[in-house]
Protein backbone atom coordinates (compact mmCIF):
# COMPACT_ATOMS: atom_id res chain seq x y z
CA UNK A 1 0.00 0.00 0.00
CA UNK A 2 1.37 3.73 -0.97
CA UNK A 3 0.41 6.14 1.38
CA UNK A 4 1.18 10.01 0.64
CA UNK A 5 2.05 13.14 2.84
CA UNK A 6 2.83 16.91 2.29
CA UNK A 7 6.24 18.28 3.81
CA UNK A 8 7.93 21.95 4.04
CA UNK A 9 10.66 21.06 2.49
CA UNK A 10 19.53 20.32 -10.47
CA UNK A 11 20.25 17.23 -10.10
CA UNK A 12 23.39 16.28 -12.57
CA UNK A 13 23.10 12.75 -14.68
CA UNK A 14 25.60 13.01 -17.65
CA UNK A 15 25.93 10.14 -20.25
CA UNK A 16 27.95 10.72 -22.79
CA UNK A 17 26.33 8.83 -25.00
CA UNK A 18 23.59 11.78 -25.12
CA UNK A 19 26.46 13.98 -25.47
CA UNK A 20 25.92 14.17 -29.32
CA UNK A 21 22.37 15.81 -28.27
CA UNK A 22 22.76 17.22 -25.13
CA UNK A 23 25.81 19.40 -26.05
CA UNK A 24 23.41 21.83 -27.90
CA UNK A 25 21.08 22.39 -24.58
CA UNK A 26 23.22 25.00 -22.85
CA UNK A 27 20.81 27.57 -22.22
CA UNK A 28 23.62 30.01 -21.03
CA UNK A 29 24.65 32.33 -23.95
CA UNK A 30 22.04 33.13 -26.82
CA UNK A 31 23.91 35.93 -29.08
CA UNK A 32 20.31 37.66 -30.24
CA UNK A 33 19.48 41.16 -28.99
CA UNK A 34 16.19 42.01 -28.42
CA UNK A 35 13.76 43.49 -31.14
CA UNK A 36 12.83 46.52 -29.50
CA UNK A 37 14.39 50.37 -29.46
CA UNK A 38 18.41 49.76 -27.92
CA UNK A 39 19.28 50.92 -24.97
CA UNK A 40 21.61 53.18 -23.54
CA UNK A 41 24.77 50.81 -22.26
CA UNK A 42 24.82 53.02 -19.09
CA UNK A 43 21.47 52.53 -17.92
CA UNK A 44 21.10 50.28 -15.30
CA UNK A 45 18.26 47.75 -14.00
CA UNK A 46 17.10 45.89 -11.48
CA UNK A 47 16.28 41.77 -11.11
CA UNK A 48 13.64 41.67 -8.38
CA UNK A 49 10.82 39.44 -7.40
CA UNK A 50 10.01 36.64 -4.37
CA UNK A 51 11.07 32.92 -4.06
CA UNK A 52 8.36 30.73 -3.38
CA UNK A 53 7.95 27.19 -2.65
CA UNK A 54 6.18 25.10 -5.67
CA UNK A 55 4.14 23.10 -3.40
CA UNK A 56 1.74 26.25 -1.95
CA UNK A 57 3.20 29.01 -2.82
CA UNK A 58 4.53 30.22 0.02
CA UNK A 59 7.27 32.42 0.85
CA UNK A 60 10.66 30.95 1.55
CA UNK A 61 13.15 33.62 3.90
CA UNK A 62 16.42 32.80 4.21
CA UNK A 63 16.79 31.29 0.31
CA UNK A 64 19.78 31.82 -1.68
CA UNK A 65 19.42 33.29 -5.03
CA UNK A 66 22.09 34.32 -7.39
CA UNK A 67 22.16 36.39 -10.72
CA UNK A 68 25.16 35.51 -13.73
CA UNK A 69 25.59 37.09 -16.80
CA UNK A 70 25.15 34.57 -19.23
CA UNK A 71 27.76 35.81 -21.43
CA UNK A 72 30.25 36.20 -18.58
CA UNK A 73 29.99 33.36 -15.83
CA UNK A 74 32.46 35.43 -13.43
CA UNK A 75 29.99 38.12 -12.85
CA UNK A 76 27.51 36.72 -10.41
CA UNK A 77 26.02 38.27 -7.31
CA UNK A 78 24.11 36.40 -4.76
CA UNK A 79 22.02 37.48 -1.49
CA UNK A 80 19.77 35.94 1.07
CA UNK A 81 16.00 35.87 0.74
CA UNK A 82 14.41 38.25 3.57
CA UNK A 83 11.42 37.14 5.67
CA UNK A 84 8.65 37.54 3.14
CA UNK A 85 11.06 35.68 0.25
CA UNK A 86 12.02 39.24 -1.16
CA UNK A 87 14.93 39.44 -3.18
CA UNK A 88 16.85 41.71 -5.15
CA UNK A 89 19.92 42.91 -7.06
CA UNK A 90 20.31 46.12 -8.07
CA UNK A 91 22.48 48.44 -10.99
CA UNK A 92 22.42 45.78 -13.60
CA UNK A 93 23.79 46.74 -16.84
CA UNK A 94 21.49 45.43 -19.78
CA UNK A 95 22.34 42.04 -20.33
CA UNK A 96 20.98 38.51 -19.68
CA UNK A 97 21.31 36.59 -16.42
CA UNK A 98 20.43 33.68 -15.36
CA UNK A 99 18.69 33.42 -11.58
CA UNK A 100 19.31 30.15 -9.78
CA UNK A 101 17.82 29.68 -5.95
CA UNK A 102 18.99 27.00 -3.26
CA UNK A 103 17.41 26.90 0.13
CA UNK A 104 17.88 23.31 2.26
CA UNK A 105 15.26 20.84 2.23
CA UNK A 106 14.15 22.28 -1.71
CA UNK A 107 15.85 21.37 -5.32
CA UNK A 108 17.71 24.30 -6.45
CA UNK A 109 16.16 25.21 -9.39
CA UNK A 110 16.55 28.42 -11.93
CA UNK A 111 13.86 30.40 -13.14
CA UNK A 112 11.22 29.03 -14.46
CA UNK A 113 13.12 25.49 -15.13
CA UNK A 114 12.40 22.28 -16.73
CA UNK A 115 14.89 19.27 -16.90
CA UNK A 116 18.45 21.13 -17.48
CA UNK A 117 17.18 24.12 -19.08
CA UNK A 118 15.59 27.60 -17.57
CA UNK A 119 14.88 31.30 -18.85
CA UNK A 120 17.49 33.63 -18.77
CA UNK A 121 16.34 36.82 -17.28
CA UNK A 122 16.92 40.06 -19.94
CA UNK A 123 17.29 43.47 -18.46
CA UNK A 124 16.67 46.41 -20.70
CA UNK A 125 13.61 48.93 -21.34
CA UNK A 126 10.21 47.23 -21.70
CA UNK A 127 11.16 43.98 -19.68
CA UNK A 128 9.29 43.59 -16.53
CA UNK A 129 12.24 42.58 -14.41
CA UNK A 130 11.16 43.65 -10.85
CA UNK A 131 8.37 40.87 -10.20
CA UNK A 132 9.91 37.60 -10.68
CA UNK A 133 8.82 34.47 -9.19
CA UNK A 134 10.95 32.21 -8.11
CA UNK A 135 9.87 28.27 -7.57
CA UNK A 136 11.39 26.00 -5.63
CA UNK A 137 10.44 22.37 -4.96
CA UNK A 138 10.08 20.70 -2.06
CA UNK A 139 12.08 17.76 -1.68
CA UNK A 140 10.24 14.31 -1.86
CA UNK A 141 11.16 11.73 0.29
CA UNK A 142 10.50 7.90 -0.86
CA UNK A 143 10.52 5.61 2.13
CA UNK A 144 9.16 1.72 3.16
CA UNK A 145 9.96 -1.46 4.04
CA UNK A 146 11.01 -4.42 2.87
CA UNK A 147 9.21 -7.74 4.58
CA UNK A 148 9.39 -11.70 3.77
CA UNK A 149 7.04 -14.53 3.42
CA UNK A 150 6.61 -14.33 6.90
CA UNK A 151 5.94 -10.44 7.64
CA UNK A 152 9.63 -10.54 9.34
CA UNK A 153 12.10 -7.04 8.03
CA UNK A 154 14.74 -8.39 5.74
CA UNK A 155 17.77 -6.85 6.47
CA UNK A 156 20.42 -5.82 4.31
CA UNK A 157 18.25 -6.21 1.35
CA UNK A 158 19.73 -4.07 -2.08
CA UNK A 159 16.70 -1.61 -3.10
CA UNK A 160 17.30 0.50 -6.14
CA UNK A 161 15.23 3.29 -7.05
CA UNK A 162 14.74 3.94 -11.12
CA UNK A 163 13.93 6.96 -12.49
CA UNK A 164 11.97 8.21 -15.81
CA UNK A 165 14.00 10.24 -18.08
CA UNK A 166 13.14 12.03 -20.98
CA UNK A 167 16.42 14.10 -21.96
CA UNK A 168 16.87 12.01 -24.54
CA UNK A 169 13.38 12.50 -26.31
CA UNK A 170 11.83 9.33 -25.79
CA UNK A 171 10.74 7.93 -22.12
CA UNK A 172 13.47 5.99 -20.42
CA UNK A 173 13.14 4.17 -17.13
CA UNK A 174 17.20 4.21 -16.16
CA UNK A 175 19.05 3.62 -12.57
CA UNK A 176 19.10 6.47 -10.29
CA UNK A 177 20.20 5.43 -6.58
CA UNK A 178 20.84 2.39 -4.57
CA UNK A 179 19.83 1.90 -0.96
CA UNK A 180 20.20 -0.85 1.80
CA UNK A 181 17.51 -1.88 4.33
CA UNK A 182 18.94 -1.14 7.60
CA UNK A 183 17.84 -3.99 10.80
CA UNK A 184 13.86 -3.28 10.67
CA UNK A 185 13.82 -3.68 6.70
CA UNK A 186 13.55 0.14 6.25
CA UNK A 187 15.04 2.35 4.03
CA UNK A 188 14.93 6.22 3.07
CA UNK A 189 15.38 8.00 -0.80
CA UNK A 190 15.77 11.40 -0.12
CA UNK A 191 16.09 14.19 -1.94
CA UNK A 192 14.02 13.15 -4.91
CA UNK A 193 12.89 15.45 -7.48
CA UNK A 194 9.22 15.63 -8.99
CA UNK A 195 8.92 12.55 -11.79
CA UNK A 196 7.67 8.96 -11.85
CA UNK A 197 10.11 6.46 -9.93
CA UNK A 198 10.37 2.83 -9.94
CA UNK A 199 11.81 0.19 -7.05
CA UNK A 200 13.49 -2.71 -7.24
CA UNK A 201 14.36 -5.42 -4.23
CA UNK A 202 16.89 -7.95 -4.37
CA UNK A 203 18.79 -10.09 -1.57
CA UNK A 204 19.22 -14.09 -0.55
CA UNK A 205 16.62 -15.35 1.88
CA UNK A 206 19.02 -15.29 5.42
CA UNK A 207 17.99 -18.95 6.21
CA UNK A 208 18.70 -20.36 2.47
CA UNK A 209 21.12 -23.31 1.69
CA UNK A 210 21.76 -24.92 -1.58
CA UNK A 211 23.47 -28.20 -0.92
CA UNK A 212 25.20 -29.54 -4.11
CA UNK A 213 22.97 -31.37 -6.33
CA UNK A 214 25.35 -32.73 -8.99
CA UNK A 215 27.16 -34.98 -6.22
CA UNK A 216 30.56 -37.21 -7.67
CA UNK A 217 29.41 -40.43 -7.84
CA UNK A 218 31.47 -41.47 -4.36
CA UNK A 219 28.90 -39.07 -2.71
CA UNK A 220 25.71 -40.58 -4.53
CA UNK A 221 24.46 -42.79 -1.98
CA UNK A 222 25.47 -40.42 1.34
CA UNK A 223 22.06 -39.19 3.51
CA UNK A 224 21.64 -35.99 2.56
CA UNK A 225 21.31 -33.45 5.84
CA UNK A 226 19.77 -30.30 4.68
CA UNK A 227 15.73 -29.71 4.12
CA UNK A 228 15.19 -29.62 0.37
CA UNK A 229 12.92 -26.98 1.12
CA UNK A 230 15.44 -24.27 2.75
CA UNK A 231 16.93 -24.53 -0.97
CA UNK A 232 14.97 -21.34 -2.35
CA UNK A 233 16.21 -18.30 -3.78
CA UNK A 234 14.17 -14.49 -3.50
CA UNK A 235 14.03 -13.20 -7.00
CA UNK A 236 14.15 -9.74 -7.95
CA UNK A 237 10.97 -7.93 -7.00
CA UNK A 238 9.68 -4.88 -8.18
CA UNK A 239 7.22 -2.46 -6.51
CA UNK A 240 4.24 -3.63 -5.93
CA UNK A 241 5.08 -6.92 -5.42
CA UNK A 242 5.48 -8.38 -9.35
CA UNK A 243 8.83 -9.85 -10.91
CA UNK A 244 8.72 -8.66 -14.10
CA UNK A 245 10.33 -5.53 -14.64
CA UNK A 246 7.06 -4.41 -17.11
CA UNK A 247 4.69 -5.44 -14.19
CA UNK A 248 6.36 -2.88 -12.11
CA UNK A 249 3.82 -0.03 -10.44
CA UNK A 250 4.97 3.45 -11.29
CA UNK A 251 5.73 5.84 -7.97
CA UNK A 252 5.01 9.75 -9.32
CA UNK A 253 6.53 12.03 -7.54
CA UNK A 254 5.20 15.41 -6.88
CA UNK A 255 7.64 18.30 -4.66
CA UNK A 256 7.11 17.83 -0.88
CA UNK A 257 5.58 14.29 -1.19
CA UNK A 258 6.30 11.73 1.27
CA UNK A 259 5.48 8.41 0.28
CA UNK A 260 5.97 5.40 1.97
CA UNK A 261 5.60 1.85 0.32
CA UNK A 262 6.03 -2.03 1.23
CA UNK A 263 7.66 -4.67 -0.87
CA UNK A 264 6.92 -8.45 -0.25
CA UNK A 265 9.54 -10.98 -0.90
CA UNK A 266 8.30 -14.65 -1.82
CA UNK A 267 10.80 -17.13 -1.77
CA UNK A 268 10.95 -19.54 -5.26
CA UNK A 269 13.03 -22.98 -5.45
CA UNK A 270 16.20 -22.60 -6.70
CA UNK A 271 18.32 -23.81 -9.63
CA UNK A 272 21.37 -25.64 -9.71
CA UNK A 273 22.47 -25.10 -12.82
CA UNK A 274 25.88 -26.57 -14.60
CA UNK A 275 28.67 -24.73 -16.46
CA UNK A 276 31.94 -27.19 -18.05
CA UNK A 277 34.70 -25.67 -18.39
CA UNK A 278 38.37 -26.06 -19.95
CA UNK A 279 41.11 -26.74 -18.04
CA UNK A 280 43.72 -24.05 -18.29
CA UNK A 281 46.20 -24.42 -16.33
CA UNK A 282 48.13 -21.63 -14.80
CA UNK A 283 45.48 -19.48 -16.33
CA UNK A 284 42.30 -20.68 -14.29
CA UNK A 285 38.88 -20.90 -15.03
CA UNK A 286 37.01 -18.50 -17.14
CA UNK A 287 33.38 -18.38 -15.40
CA UNK A 288 30.10 -17.05 -16.31
CA UNK A 289 28.07 -14.25 -15.80
CA UNK A 290 24.21 -13.81 -15.61
CA UNK A 291 22.68 -10.47 -15.78
CA UNK A 292 18.58 -9.63 -16.04
CA UNK A 293 17.21 -7.19 -17.92
CA UNK A 294 16.01 -4.88 -15.67
CA UNK A 295 13.88 -1.88 -17.36
CA UNK A 296 15.97 -0.15 -20.22
CA UNK A 297 19.47 -1.49 -18.65
CA UNK A 298 20.79 -4.89 -16.88
CA UNK A 299 22.10 -5.85 -13.46
CA UNK A 300 23.88 -8.75 -11.91
CA UNK A 301 22.12 -11.44 -10.75
CA UNK A 302 23.27 -12.94 -7.24
CA UNK A 303 23.47 -15.86 -6.74
CA UNK A 304 24.50 -18.75 -3.74
CA UNK A 305 27.64 -19.59 -4.91
CA UNK A 306 29.63 -21.69 -7.16
CA UNK A 307 31.93 -24.64 -6.56
CA UNK A 308 33.59 -27.53 -8.63
CA UNK A 309 31.52 -30.88 -9.09
CA UNK A 310 34.47 -32.72 -11.16
CA UNK A 311 37.13 -31.13 -12.99
CA UNK A 312 35.91 -28.72 -15.68
CA UNK A 313 32.58 -29.21 -14.38
CA UNK A 314 31.20 -26.74 -11.77
CA UNK A 315 27.74 -26.37 -10.28
CA UNK A 316 25.89 -22.69 -9.63
CA UNK A 317 23.31 -22.78 -6.91
CA UNK A 318 20.62 -19.93 -5.38
CA UNK A 319 19.70 -19.10 -8.95
CA UNK A 320 15.16 -17.87 -9.39
CA UNK A 321 14.11 -19.42 -12.20
CA UNK A 322 13.70 -17.28 -15.12
CA UNK A 323 14.97 -15.03 -18.24
CA UNK A 324 18.74 -13.63 -18.09
CA UNK A 325 21.85 -12.71 -20.15
CA UNK A 326 24.59 -15.17 -20.24
CA UNK A 327 28.15 -13.98 -21.21
CA UNK A 328 31.65 -15.26 -20.70
CA UNK A 329 34.66 -13.64 -21.28
CA UNK A 330 37.26 -14.28 -23.44
CA UNK A 331 39.75 -16.51 -22.07
CA UNK A 332 43.43 -16.49 -22.63
CA UNK A 333 42.73 -19.86 -24.96
CA UNK A 334 40.01 -18.42 -26.77
CA UNK A 335 40.05 -14.07 -26.87
CA UNK A 336 36.22 -14.46 -28.40
CA UNK A 337 33.92 -13.61 -25.43
CA UNK A 338 30.43 -15.09 -25.90
CA UNK A 339 26.86 -14.31 -24.69
CA UNK A 340 23.24 -14.81 -24.96
CA UNK A 341 19.74 -15.20 -23.39
CA UNK A 342 18.93 -18.10 -22.32
CA UNK A 343 15.53 -19.10 -20.41
CA UNK A 344 16.76 -21.01 -16.89
CA UNK A 345 13.87 -23.16 -15.61
CA UNK A 346 15.28 -26.71 -14.55
CA UNK A 347 17.74 -28.03 -12.62
CA UNK A 348 20.37 -29.42 -13.84
CA UNK A 349 20.15 -27.02 -16.87
CA UNK A 350 24.00 -26.24 -18.49
CA UNK A 351 24.63 -22.55 -19.36
CA UNK A 352 27.36 -23.60 -21.84
CA UNK A 353 24.98 -25.01 -25.01
CA UNK A 354 22.96 -21.74 -25.57
CA UNK A 355 26.51 -19.84 -25.53
CA UNK A 356 26.78 -19.48 -29.74
CA UNK A 357 26.75 -15.97 -30.49
CA UNK A 358 30.75 -14.83 -30.39
CA UNK A 359 31.34 -11.04 -29.35
CA UNK A 360 32.16 -9.05 -32.70
CA UNK A 361 34.92 -6.43 -33.05
CA UNK A 362 35.10 -2.97 -35.04
CA UNK A 363 38.13 -1.12 -35.97
CA UNK A 364 38.23 1.98 -37.40
CA UNK A 365 40.63 4.78 -38.59
CA UNK A 366 38.95 7.99 -38.49
CA UNK A 367 39.51 11.82 -39.70
CA UNK A 368 38.18 15.28 -39.91
CA UNK A 369 37.01 16.43 -42.28
CA UNK A 370 39.30 19.80 -43.36
CA UNK A 371 41.74 19.61 -40.65
CA UNK A 372 44.97 18.47 -40.17
CA UNK A 373 45.02 16.65 -37.01
CA UNK A 374 41.97 14.97 -34.74
CA UNK A 375 41.02 17.21 -32.00
CA UNK A 376 41.65 16.21 -28.38
CA UNK A 377 39.48 13.58 -26.25
CA UNK A 378 37.74 12.76 -29.37
CA UNK A 379 35.51 9.71 -28.55
CA UNK A 380 33.35 7.76 -30.97
CA UNK A 381 30.17 6.07 -29.47
CA UNK A 382 28.30 2.78 -31.18
CA UNK A 383 25.18 3.10 -30.19
CA UNK A 384 22.22 0.65 -30.28
CA UNK A 385 19.38 0.89 -32.64
CA UNK A 386 16.65 1.28 -29.97
CA UNK A 387 18.44 4.11 -27.88
CA UNK A 388 18.80 1.89 -25.25
CA UNK A 389 22.67 2.69 -24.59
CA UNK A 390 25.74 1.86 -26.57
CA UNK A 391 30.01 2.29 -25.48
CA UNK A 392 32.65 4.53 -26.84
CA UNK A 393 35.92 4.56 -27.11
CA UNK A 394 38.58 7.20 -27.02
CA UNK A 395 40.67 7.69 -30.34
CA UNK A 396 44.08 7.27 -30.09
CA UNK A 397 47.16 9.08 -31.45
CA UNK A 398 47.66 6.91 -34.65
CA UNK A 399 43.82 8.19 -35.00
CA UNK A 400 42.26 4.44 -34.69
CA UNK A 401 39.50 3.17 -32.66
CA UNK A 402 38.79 -0.60 -31.75
CA UNK A 403 35.74 -1.73 -30.26
CA UNK A 404 35.41 -5.40 -28.92
CA UNK A 405 32.82 -7.98 -27.16
CA UNK A 406 30.04 -6.18 -29.46
CA UNK A 407 26.67 -8.09 -28.93
CA UNK A 408 25.56 -8.48 -32.77
CA UNK A 409 22.60 -6.11 -34.26
CA UNK A 410 22.46 -2.65 -35.57
CA UNK A 411 24.27 0.25 -34.01
CA UNK A 412 24.08 3.91 -34.79
CA UNK A 413 28.04 5.79 -35.25
CA UNK A 414 28.48 9.06 -33.06
CA UNK A 415 31.19 11.04 -32.21
CA UNK A 416 31.91 14.05 -29.84
CA UNK A 417 34.51 15.75 -27.98
CA UNK A 418 33.59 16.34 -24.09
CA UNK A 419 32.91 19.96 -25.41
CA UNK A 420 31.55 19.70 -29.41
CA UNK A 421 29.48 16.60 -31.05
CA UNK A 422 30.80 15.55 -34.79
CA UNK A 423 28.73 13.95 -37.66
CA UNK A 424 29.60 11.00 -39.09
CA UNK A 425 29.71 12.14 -42.73
CA UNK A 426 30.57 8.98 -44.48
CA UNK A 427 31.77 5.59 -43.53
CA UNK A 428 33.40 3.69 -45.71
CA UNK A 429 33.55 -0.55 -45.23
CA UNK A 430 34.21 -3.30 -47.55
CA UNK A 431 31.77 -6.63 -46.97
CA UNK A 432 29.55 -4.72 -44.93
CA UNK A 433 25.93 -2.88 -44.67
CA UNK A 434 25.99 0.36 -44.17
CA UNK A 435 23.36 2.64 -43.87
CA UNK A 436 24.10 6.36 -43.25
CA UNK A 437 25.56 6.36 -40.09
CA UNK A 438 24.03 2.55 -39.25
CA UNK A 439 26.07 -0.45 -38.80
CA UNK A 440 24.74 -3.72 -38.90
CA UNK A 441 27.23 -6.14 -36.78
CA UNK A 442 26.90 -9.62 -37.69
CA UNK A 443 27.60 -11.96 -34.56
CA UNK A 444 31.23 -13.28 -34.26
CA UNK A 445 32.61 -10.89 -36.95
CA UNK A 446 35.25 -8.55 -37.19
CA UNK A 447 34.61 -4.85 -39.07
CA UNK A 448 37.20 -2.62 -40.37
CA UNK A 449 35.96 1.04 -41.28
CA UNK A 450 36.86 4.64 -42.61
CA UNK A 451 34.86 7.12 -40.53
CA UNK A 452 34.77 10.64 -41.91
CA UNK A 453 33.54 13.58 -39.21
CA UNK A 454 32.88 16.69 -39.55
CA UNK A 455 32.32 19.14 -36.68
CA UNK A 456 28.98 20.55 -35.06
CA UNK A 457 29.88 24.53 -34.78
CA UNK A 458 26.79 26.40 -35.81
CA UNK A 459 24.41 28.09 -33.87
CA UNK A 460 20.90 28.73 -34.90
CA UNK A 461 19.78 31.96 -33.07
CA UNK A 462 15.82 32.70 -33.44
CA UNK A 463 12.59 34.21 -31.07
CA UNK A 464 9.77 32.40 -29.76
CA UNK A 465 6.20 34.78 -30.05
CA UNK A 466 2.86 34.27 -30.48
CA UNK A 467 0.48 36.46 -31.93
CA UNK A 468 3.58 38.81 -32.30
CA UNK A 469 4.62 38.74 -29.05
CA UNK A 470 7.65 37.46 -27.19
CA UNK A 471 7.17 33.64 -25.55
CA UNK A 472 9.39 32.76 -22.76
CA UNK A 473 9.52 29.60 -21.54
CA UNK A 474 8.46 27.68 -24.54
CA UNK A 475 9.96 24.48 -25.48
CA UNK A 476 12.36 24.78 -28.71
CA UNK A 477 13.23 22.14 -30.31
CA UNK A 478 15.31 21.64 -33.68
CA UNK A 479 13.86 18.45 -35.59
CA UNK A 480 16.00 16.72 -38.35
CA UNK A 481 14.72 15.57 -41.22
CA UNK A 482 13.93 12.09 -40.58
CA UNK A 483 13.97 11.91 -37.67
CA UNK A 484 13.80 8.05 -36.97
CA UNK A 485 16.97 7.72 -38.22
CA UNK A 486 18.52 11.05 -37.23
CA UNK A 487 17.74 11.57 -33.73
CA UNK A 488 21.46 12.50 -32.25
CA UNK A 489 21.06 15.34 -34.26
CA UNK A 490 17.83 16.54 -32.29
CA UNK A 491 18.72 20.24 -30.40
CA UNK A 492 16.62 21.90 -27.81
CA UNK A 493 16.59 24.78 -25.38
CA UNK A 494 14.27 27.21 -24.18
CA UNK A 495 13.42 30.37 -24.50
CA UNK A 496 14.26 32.89 -22.53
CA UNK A 497 12.35 36.32 -21.37
CA UNK A 498 12.56 38.09 -24.47
CA UNK A 499 11.40 35.04 -26.36
CA UNK A 500 15.10 34.24 -27.70
CA UNK A 501 16.69 30.81 -27.35
CA UNK A 502 20.13 29.59 -29.30
CA UNK A 503 20.53 25.87 -30.62
CA UNK A 504 24.44 24.78 -30.49
CA UNK A 505 26.56 22.34 -31.88
CA UNK A 506 24.47 21.85 -34.91
CA UNK A 507 25.30 19.74 -38.14
CA UNK A 508 24.67 20.50 -41.48
CA UNK A 509 21.37 19.30 -42.90
CA UNK A 510 17.53 20.09 -42.93
CA UNK A 511 15.50 20.78 -40.35
CA UNK A 512 12.51 21.96 -38.76
CA UNK A 513 12.25 24.54 -36.04
CA UNK A 514 9.36 24.23 -33.17
CA UNK A 515 8.41 26.07 -30.85
CA UNK A 516 5.69 24.24 -28.18
CA UNK A 517 4.44 25.79 -24.86
CA UNK A 518 4.34 23.10 -21.68
CA UNK A 519 5.77 20.33 -24.23
CA UNK A 520 8.03 19.30 -21.46
CA UNK A 521 6.82 15.65 -20.95
CA UNK A 522 6.12 15.42 -24.83
CA UNK A 523 7.93 11.96 -26.27
CA UNK A 524 9.87 14.96 -28.56
CA UNK A 525 11.72 12.55 -30.41
CA UNK A 526 9.12 10.25 -31.81
CA UNK A 527 8.55 10.64 -35.39
CA UNK A 528 4.82 10.34 -34.82
CA UNK A 529 4.45 12.97 -31.78
CA UNK A 530 7.04 15.59 -33.44
CA UNK A 531 5.51 15.35 -36.66
CA UNK A 532 2.25 16.91 -35.81
CA UNK A 533 4.35 20.33 -34.98
CA UNK A 534 6.44 20.13 -37.76
CA UNK A 535 3.50 20.79 -39.77
CA UNK A 536 3.26 24.43 -38.62
CA UNK A 537 7.13 24.71 -37.89
CA UNK A 538 9.71 26.88 -39.59
CA UNK A 539 12.19 24.94 -42.16
CA UNK A 540 15.48 25.91 -41.53
CA UNK A 541 18.52 24.44 -44.38
CA UNK A 542 22.46 24.47 -42.47
CA UNK A 543 24.77 24.92 -44.61
CA UNK A 544 28.13 24.24 -43.61
CA UNK A 545 29.43 27.27 -45.22
CA UNK A 546 27.44 29.38 -43.40
CA UNK A 547 29.67 30.62 -40.56
CA UNK A 548 29.21 30.37 -36.74
CA UNK A 549 25.69 31.42 -36.47
CA UNK A 550 22.03 31.98 -37.98
CA UNK A 551 19.72 34.05 -37.28
CA UNK A 552 16.09 32.75 -38.20
CA UNK A 553 14.66 35.31 -40.25
CA UNK A 554 11.27 35.51 -38.69
CA UNK A 555 10.31 34.67 -35.21
CA UNK A 556 8.75 31.06 -34.58
CA UNK A 557 5.19 30.74 -33.83
CA UNK A 558 4.75 29.12 -30.69
CA UNK A 559 2.36 26.21 -30.46
CA UNK A 560 0.12 24.71 -27.53
CA UNK A 561 -0.07 21.06 -26.37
Amino acid sequence: MMQTHRHRGFKSLAAFILVCVLASCANLAAQSSPAHQPTPSLATFRIAGTVVSASGGHPLARARVSVTDTKNPEKTESMITAEDGHFEFNHLPVGKYALVGAKKGFIPAGYDQHEHFSTAIVTGAGFDTESLTLRLAPSAVLSGRVLDESGEPVRHASVVVYHEDRRSGVSQIVRFRAESTDDRGSFEVTPLDSGTYFISVSTTPWYAVHPMAARPEATENLPVLVDRSLDVAYPTTYYADVTEADEATPIPLRGGDHVQIEIHLIPVPALHLLFRAPDLGKNGVTMPQLQERTFDSQDFVQTGGMQMVSPGLFEITGVPPGRYLVRTPGSPLDSSPKSGEVDLANNGQELEAPLSESGASVKASVRVVGAARLPEHLDVVLQNKKQRGGTFQPVNAQGEVEFHDLAPGQYTILAATPTQPYWVAQIKAQGIEVQGRTLNVPAGSSLTLSLSLIPGELTVEGFAKHDGKAVAGAMIVLVPKDPESNRELFRRDQSDLDGSFSLHSVIPGSYTVVAIENGWDLDWSQPGVIALYCQRGQNLMVDGRAGSSIHLPQPVEVQTR
